[in-house]
């Protein structure tokens, strides 16, 4: 069993996290840092912890997750390893790439697993359009499109979300998703083009992004904003043999937040409703089909993140793929 403490009792911590790792035989969780009771129904014998030192300092504590501000995450992350601890660190891994390469040289030194939490591989609407992909029913694809937006034209309460500080602005917040999906499925590309801007009244970071990705015959293309009030398809991809068109959002975080553990029936299932779309071209014989949603499990990470730890499996979630994406943040950042 791994012994686990966790930094940060906010939505990542108390939400998308620790319900994880409280049902899964693999992991103890025993400390959270954080000032606020601890849920002792839900989380029974998780004790609360004062600083991430504290943390660092009990021999008992196998692997440090971290869900603090972004900005934290390569100082809370290098100390932890250096300390002999295994990371799991929220997305953003880094601020910039080379604060992501060292975080991968000092987790190799110390031999510790080092992985980010880039949970949305693991999403309903991503894993179903990864399987159609992965068929060959589209054929060779050569466009592939993928937006996150949302309405949210008041300024977030939290006040480091608007801040302008490392790590911070809805490309390192939503598009670290987009952007890793895109890698996971296609590599590095060779080439990116951007732009970040901010449309919210005022926002003092940026609220929107627009970039493509190039892979030669595949062009990739991300958008994100907090201020589209009818969504456009999650996702658009386009072939030599067809389209698959998706609508809707993985639902996994709202079932957590409504209660819902992992594992109970119904937790990360879309509406039918939003069932991608596929138009194909089967035998010569044109087609429409409806394809149903994959069930969401973020579980596969918790899983693969045991495994890895206990058993040297190899990483779905490798941390060079994630300092890719921070490479290509950097590059759409600076254009």
């Amino acid at each position: 069993m791994i012994t686990v403490g966790l930094v940060g009792y906010g939505l990542s911590g108390r939400w998308l996290q620790a319900p994880f790792f409280s049902i899964n035989p693999n992991f103890k969780l025993k400390n959270i840092v954080t000032s606020r009771e601890i849920e002792q129904d839900i989380f029974p014998g998780t004790q609360r912890a004062s600083s991430i030192d504290e943390l660092i300092a009990d021999d008992e504590i196998d692997l440090i997750s971290i869900c603090t501000p972004s900005s934290t995450h390569f100082d809370y992350a290098k100390r932890s390893l250096e300390a002999g601890k295994h990371v799991l660190v929220e997305k953003p891994m880094t601020a910039t790439y080379e604060e992501a390469l060292e975080l991968i040289k000092i987790s190799k030194k110390a031999e510790k697993t080092l992985m980010v939490y880039q949970n949305r591989r693991f999403d309903s609407d991503f894993m179903t359009v990864q399987r159609v992909i992965q068929s060959g029913v589209l054929g060779d694809i050569h466009t592939y499109e993928a937006r996150w937006h949302r309405y949210n034209p008041i300024l977030n309460p939290k006040p480091w979300k608007e801040v302008v500080a490392p790590a911070n602005g809805i490309i390192y917040d939503l598009g670290a998703h987009l952007i890793d999906q895109a890698i996971y499925l296609f590599g590095n590309p060779s080439s990116v083009t951007g732009e970040v801007f901010t449309q919210r009244e005022g926002s003092s970071i940026d609220d929107a992004f627009n970039m493509n990705m190039d892979y030669g015959k595949v062009k990739v293309k991300l958008s994100s904003s907090l201020m589209v009030k009818d969504f456009e398809p999650r996702y658009s991809i386009h072939g030599t043999k067809g389209s698959f068109i998706k609508y809707g959002l993985d639902q996994q975080e709202d079932h957590l937040k409504a209660g819902y553990l992992p594992g109970m029936q119904g937790f990360g299932i879309e509406p039918t409703e939003f069932d991608g779309k596929l138009t194909t071209n089967l035998a010569g014989m044109e087609m429409k089909a409806t394809i149903t949603t994959f069930q969401g499990n973020w579980m596969y990470l918790f899983n693969n993140l045991a495994d890895v730890i206990l058993n040297k499996a190899e990483a779905i979630i490798k941390p060079e793929e994630v300092a890719e994406q921070i490479r290509v943040i950097e590059e759409v950042k600076k254009a």
